[in-house]
């Protein structure tokens, strides 16, 4: 990673770019790398698409799950760019990246329009004071609204402008994924012509304003990011606010709580391209990566020791969403993984607070973690992760966090959208009746993304969290697939009286053993399966979903009896339906309080917490007389 000593270019610019989930940053980002000249005309990254998404977990669901910082050079002006993810429940990467920004870069996809990270993201960008410029992005769909969007996100402004200088934005429309962009809506014949990204460009430098700071004071720079490779080692990232950082510098590390220590900087780098630089120095205004401050965390500030001045830590906001993780007491514990103790589990989940900002930690003593998030998919891309990664644990029901305030019991509550095919709005409705959903806004669009009739519905509720639970997988399955769904926090709220259980009982593996044809086929007339002949299953493990609200226990390692030649020869082939197999986010969904998902990097299970029926019988007993 070191490289060539460079000097430091006067003029920075530094923007973020944010947007609803799929609306195009990462790879508008790749264009702006690629046009600016980054890269040399033979590079590898030229003929990759979304090059900043670089874990394997980011391109298999095609979302920015971590910001990233990048930088490129434009007419002689750096300008340090971050990525940013666009799912609600990586906020905390949002929140603590737009502090090193002057700027953002908000897309807007033409047809689907402001959404509600959309909100959420400019909300929190406008709150810092960023300068916003708005692209209107893949203006050549074929449901694509340009005039609409405008209007909608200029309302969208009006709503969460502070003061009147925020009403003032430029507008850029683009066609990211072809890397053109134009100061004025195109006509077709220039859709289809030749061109660049220049305006955006040249809208940057015209509209974003140079980052301000003293470079001849004392040091001061707030840690916004941590990263580590093989080579260097633990990298704070952060904006150098006031004075600059360079090697060997002895420094004071104030944390948010007060405590001061002393460290000394080993290195000092800075961004070009996807690559970090190292650098004599790094002035106040420009973003540094540094090394040697192994007590510097998130929110840290690094400054002078002669005049050790904290600057305003980072806030984020709390988590919704809590499970217990521990690790894999099931009989075929330790068969899988490679990292499957207690302590190894707890070391993780500990350097994961070190970067993941938005999640809160609590150890049970033996029993496992309490790990605290802000969403479900939060959660489960941590835990897929540690699977990736071999460990072998076990995961409880998400549990909602409460809050008592002021003697009052309060819930956090969300804004759900829902953009669905109009037959299927009465379907969304009643689902969330039941979820006790209160509608916020109906909106019918003419077009239809497929390009057919009917068009689209957008839904709006206030639901609580609680109700949101496992919402994502009822719809989708009830709308095949059709329902979008988006959400963000709205706070808490005095908590409302729980909901019914809506799940049907489970199937159960009465023995340990191999499933076979005709033990599938038995659980088939009783329900739906989840595995296929030959997997391996113990006693207690879920095998599927009853038909009736009771649970059913059936031994699926039972062949079928051979009594004469006769019903040998004459015994037909067994046709079996496929297995209705969970993705991890469903099976958090699906699971209940009495039941526990099984992680390893081979398998997902899942299972009751009691095994066997005798404790199970025992633990309802101590239960109800409790």
């Amino acid at each position: 990673m070191g490289g060539t000593f460079v000097a430091m270019p006067k003029n920075i610019r530094n923007i973020a770019i944010i947007a609803h989930v799929d609306h195009g940053k990462t790879t508008l980002v790749d264009f702006l790398l690629k046009q600016s000249g980054t890269f040399h005309a033979k590079a590898a990254e030229l003929t990759k698409d979304l090059i900043m998404d670089s874990s394997d977990l980011e391109r298999e669901r095609g979302i920015t799950i971590l910001a990233k910082n990048t930088a490129i050079t434009y007419k002689g002006v750096k300008i340090n760019i971050v990525d940013t993810p666009g799912h609600a429940d990586f906020g905390g990467e949002v929140e603590r990246t737009l502090n090193m920004a002057d700027g953002a870069v908000l897309l807007v996809d033409a047809q689907e329009g402001p959404m509600p990270q959309t909100k959420f993201v400019l909300k929190k960008a406008l709150e810092m004071g960023l300068r916003i410029i708005v692209v209107i992005n893949k203006i050549d769909k074929p449901g694509a609204d340009t005039e609409g969007t405008l209007h909608e996100t200029s309302d969208l402004f009006l709503h969460l402008a502070h003061n009147e200088s925020h009403l003032d934005f430029p507008v850029i429309y683009a066609i990211g994924r072809e890397g053109k962009a134009w100061g004025h809506v195109p006509t077709d014949a220039e859709k289809s012509a030749p061109t660049t990204l220049e305006p955006l460009f040249e809208k940057i430098l015209e509209y974003i304003p140079e980052p301000t700071g003293d470079a001849q004071g004392s040091l001061q720079m707030l840690v916004a990011a941590l990263d580590k490779d093989n080579y260097q080692g633990r990298y704070a990232i952060g904006r150098v606010v006031r004075g600059a950082v360079r090697p060997g510098m002895t420094v004071t590390i104030i944390q948010p709580d007060g405590i001061q220590t002393p460290s000394t900087i080993e290195k000092v780098f800075t961004y070009q391209g996807l690559k970090r630089i190292e650098a004599e120095s790094v002035e106040a205004g420009d973003i540094a990566a540094i090394t040697g401050v192994q007590e510097a965390h998130i929110s840290s500030t690094i400054t002078d020791p002669a005049q050790p001045e904290a600057l305003a830590a980072i806030q984020v906001e709390e988590p919704t969403l809590r499970v217990t993780i521990g690790p894999n007491t099931s009989p075929f514990m330790g068969k899988e993984g490679t990292f499957v103790t207690s302590r190894q589990i707890g070391e993780r989940l500990e350097r994961e607070l070190e970067t993941n900002v938005g999640f809160r930690l609590q150890s049970l003593g033996g029993s496992g973690y309490l790990l605290s998030g802000r969403g479900e998919l939060h959660l489960s891309v941590f835990l897929e992760t540690l699977r990736r990664e071999g460990f072998e644990l076990q995961v409880s029901k998400p549990e909602v966090i409460i809050k008592t305030v002021d003697g009052v019991e309060q819930e956090p509550v969300e804004e759900v959208t829902v953009d669905v095919p109009a037959e299927y709005v009465g379907v969304v409705t009643t689902e969330m009746g039941k979820r006790r959903g209160e509608m916020i806004d109906l909106i019918n669009h003419a077009h239809s993304s497929a390009g057919g009739a009917g068009g689209t519905t957008r839904l709006s509720y206030k639901l609580s969290t609680r109700g949101f639970l496992g919402l994502r997988g009822i719809l989708m399955t009830q709308t095949r697939g059709a329902a979008i769904i988006n959400s963000i926090s709205l706070g808490y709220e005095p908590a409302g009286t729980p909901l019914d259980q809506d799940r049907n009982g489970v199937l159960l593996a009465s023995e340990t053993g191999q499933a076979v044809a005709f033990g599938l086929e038995v659980a088939q007339g009783r329900g739906m399966t989840f595995i296929a002949p030959g997997t391996q299953v113990y006693e207690g493990m879920i095998i599927g979903l009853n038909s009736r609200h009771e649970d059913l226990e059936i031994n699926v390692c039972k062949g079928k009896e051979l009594t004469n030649m006769r019903s040998k020869s004459s015994d037909g082939t067994i046709i079996l339906a496929p297995p209705v197999q969970l993705s991890l986010e469903q099976a958090l969904d699906f699971i209940e309080d009495d039941e526990l998902l099984e992680l390893t990097p081979q398998n997902i299970r899942l299972r009751k917490r009691y095994l066997t029926r005798t404790e199970r019988d025992r633990a309802r007993r101590d239960l109800k007389n409790s």
